[in-house]
């Protein structure tokens, strides 16, 4: 155990020690650019005039020079693309700062002038064999930045060549190329995905997430290349760059949902009887410890994979990582709540309990605060509500209108989701309609309206005589409509009174119809002509139902009669359409709401009074609309239409899952094979364990062995000197395996114990006169080289 232990040990070492050598080689770019950059980034337009000078000249400080003045410009924002001709000179000059510095000017206007690069393409393909791999990778980079698809089989050949290059940043670079590559010329991609395979199988983590990116731009859809692979990107899953595990991620995610068997998870089960693939256990087990990146990126890709490709009973490890980072910036915050909002649209008892994290602070930008309230109401359970519902109430203080508008909204809502704080509610929306600001009352009204109308449509009514009935709060929004102005608002107190105007207990004015009905008509009749569209098509409703109820009442015909002539000429033909569709309804009932020339016949089918007011009352009495839900959204976590709401051109489609999965032997692979040095390291110790007492084994040169060559003869050549340790190395296993098997022997031999015992003396004795030998041998040979 402690062998393997110490193997463990051993192998996560040289792990991290190439990892360490490959990210040091890759981030230790010294360009001597920042070396009195304050007075490059401020040069006075007469030194840039020397700059053209200096590049024809023949002193190399001078180029150097010149070209950091033209980098420093270049990161300014400053179009240097006139200096091309005279920088692509000096492509090939001797000196490696220069070099590094025009090929860092090369990838910038390379594309813009494809032809004088073509001229300096030779001195690409010879820097590819550079000895330094920062040249070699910015030799592809330039030769690859080149829009000519003439040289798109140079390009080809060079990528194939970095790709099998020594150096790790080299073949990152040969897998960025080759998206470029791809997009020049289409042609090319067969060859390019044989790269890309190749690269595939690299063993280095610094180049896979490039592979990664080349694999989707290139053949995006050969998921069968990753079946070999599949356990060993996997398993260097945490050893990747923090970009290419995001890209890595997603395309495992993507490779388990299509080849792998779906989790099968029993009805009413707590994880402990769901039965999952190995492999996709692996992936799991394997990205679980990248929850803890400092890198927002990559928990939200983790995220993703586990609510994508994990069972129910992995989905509370998503919780802690995402709250985590919430805080990290307004962008983080931004993304994370919006996977949080469509995680708890389908499991909102992730986060029930975690709601305090969740308020909306002062300081937070207005999206990000709406997004909040719809997070609270996703989350919205019996435990929370009361305190939720008080956090309501203080965003409708908010000063940003769009907000207000949500969090009215939100305690209607809370209203229909737990029908216990309805009371609190209706108080809440009640008091609003006091407020000085027009959007509170209009909001709250639009609210009350759904609430009254739930409560009616239900028959879940409050007492008659209480504050909380819906006739007592229509009544009191009637008498308050001249102070609501928003036009939908003062239209959904018109339809409330309308609708809900008839009562059994008889008006003091006329006869089945409240008050406050008629009262209102005589105000918005008044005010017609000023009104918005919409008010005026709710007023048409209301005179129309109010007629509709008493038509023998003089005064309420002729108010009626007036507001219809009123929208017969208005200049909106939705409301002379309106108008005209009332006064025919109402035409069999009194043929006088026409006005003066009603009483003709104007044909056509007339309705009775009962079937009116089947039209008019119960026409659209059982359609309910409660604002905006929560939960609607259906866009996929990691999807951009998920933040911004509208469905986006490349967003990423999720594959179903394949129920049965393909066969598993096709990941296998020789990296499944774990080496087994551990039994050959116990045979040994158990050797030295047994020969501790008993006497030392020392070699004997046998008869056939060849003579010992002169100590000066072995050390003049050193491959010499290792072949002859290597030829002792291997006497020395013969003997100790010659020695096992007599031992063997003699211990199977009980009637020779005896002579056995005087025959492995007379043995030790001869081994040690040779071992002395030996000792003193190697004792002049030890001399010598300390000599030489």
């Amino acid at each position: 155990m402690e062998a393997l232990n110490l193997i463990t040990f051993t192998q996560n070492a040289s792990r991290l020690g190439m990892r360490i050598q490959e990210s040091f080689s890759e981030h230790t770019r010294d360009l001597s650019i920042t070396r009195g950059a304050g007075s490059l980034f401020d040069m006075p337009d007469d030194k840039l005039k020397n700059i053209g000078r200096q590049l024809d000249s023949s002193s190399d400080r001078e180029k150097l020079d010149a070209m950091k003045k033209l980098i420093a410009l270049v990161s300014k924002g400053r179009n240097v693309s006139n200096y091309f001709p005279q920088v692509v000179k000096n492509v090939a000059s001797q000196n490696l700062e220069i070099r590094k510095l025009v090929y860092i000017y090369l990838l910038r206007y390379a594309e813009h002038e494809p032809d004088l690069a073509l001229l300096s393409i030779n001195t690409f393909q010879k820097d590819l064999t550079d000895s330094s791999p920062l040249i070699r990778a910015m030799a592809l980079r330039v030769l690859s930045g080149i829009k000519v698809p003439m040289i798109g089989s140079i390009v080809v050949l060079a990528i194939k060549k970095c790709a099998a290059d020594i150096s790790p940043y080299v073949r990152k670079a040969a897998a960025l190329a080759i998206p470029k590559c791809f997009q020049l010329d289409p042609n090319h991609q067969p060859a390019l995905i044989e790269i890309i395979s190749a690269l595939l199988r690299d063993r280095s983590p610094l180049s896979i997430g490039s592979a990664i990116i080349a694999f989707e731009a290139v053949c995006p859809t050969r998921l069968d290349l990753l079946h070999r692979q599949y356990r060993r990107l996997c398993r260097i899953l945490v050893d990747v760059d923090e970009w290419g595990q995001v890209d890595l991620l997603n395309l495992l995610m993507r490779y388990a949902r299509t080849m792998l068997p779906k989790p099968i998870v029993p009805p009413n089960s707590e994880g402990s009887d769901e039965e999952l693939d190995p492999d996709l256990q692996l992936l799991l087990s394997s990205s679980d410890p990248l929850f803890q990146s400092k890198n927002p990126a990559v928990v939200l890709a983790v995220a993703r994979v586990v609510y994508y490709a994990g069972p129910p009973s992995y989905l509370p490890k998503i919780t802690g990582p995402l709250l985590r980072i919430l805080g990290t910036s307004q962008a983080v915050e931004r993304v994370v709540l919006g996977y949080l909002f469509a995680i708890t649209s389908v499991h909102p008892h992730l986060l029930s309990s975690h709601y305090l994290r969740l308020l909306v602070r002062t300081d937070d930008a207005p999206q990000v605060k709406q997004d909040k309230i719809r997070l609270l109401i996703n989350i919205l359970t019996l435990d929370n509500y009361q305190a939720v519902l008080r956090e309501f109430v203080e965003y409708a203080e908010d000063v940003n209108d769009q907000v207000v508008a949500d969090a009215i909204n939100a305690i209607g809502q809370c209203a229909r989701l737990i029908p216990a704080c309805t009371h609190q509610c209706l108080s809440a929306l009640m008091s609003m309609l006091k407020s000085k600001h027009d959007i509170i009352v209009s909001n709250a009204v639009q609210v009350l309206k759904f609430l009254v109308q739930n409560q009616l449509l239900s028959g879940t009514l409050a007492p008659a005589s209480t504050s909380q009935s819906p006739l007592t709060i229509i009544s009191q929004l009637a008498r308050r409509i001249d102070d609501i102005r928003h036009p939908q608002a003062k239209a959904c107190v018109l339809w409330l009174v309308g609708q809900y105007s008839p009562t059994q207990e008889g008006g003091t004015v006329i006869e089945g119809i409240a008050d406050w009905g008629p009262d209102l008509l005589r105000k918005a009749a008044k005010t017609f002509n000023q009104e918005d569209s919409l008010v005026k098509l709710q007023i048409l409703t209301l005179a129309a139902k109010l007629f509709l109820l008493c038509p023998t009442d003089r005064t309420l015909g002729l108010l009626s009669r007036y507001v219809f002539s009123l929208g017969r000429y208005d200049t909106n033909y939705d409301i002379r359409d309106r108008t005209r569709t009332l006064t025919v309804l109402l035409a069999g009932i009194s043929p006088a709401i026409n006005g003066d020339d009603g009483a003709e016949d104007q044909g056509g089918v007339v309705l009775r009074r009962e079937q009116v007011m089947k039209v008019l009352f119960d026409g659209k009495a059982g359609i309910l609309d409660d604002g905006p839900r929560s939960g609607d959204n259906n866009a996929l976590i990691g999807s951009l239409s998920l933040i911004t709401g509208k469905d986006m051109h490349g967003d990423t489609i999720l594959p179903e899952w394949l129920e049965l999965g393909i066969e598993p032997s096709l990941r296998d692979s020789e990296d499944d094979v774990t080496p087994t040095p551990a039994p050959v390291q116990a045979i040994s110790s158990s050797r030295i364990v047994k020969s501790s007492n008993a006497t030392p084994v020392v070699l004997t040169p046998t008869g056939n062995s060849a003579p010992v060559r002169d100590a000066r003869e072995s050390f003049r050549d050193l491959d010499k000197f290792y072949a002859d340790d290597s030829d002792k190395s291997e006497e020395f296993d013969s003997s100790s395996a010659e020695q096992d098997s007599d031992a063997g022997e003699e211990d199977d031999d009980s009637k020779e114990d005896e002579e056995s015992d005087e025959e492995r003396d007379n043995d030790a004795d001869e081994n040690e006169e040779d071992g002395e030998d030996v000792d003193e041998e190697h004792e002049r040979q030890g001399r010598h080289e300390i000599q030489t």
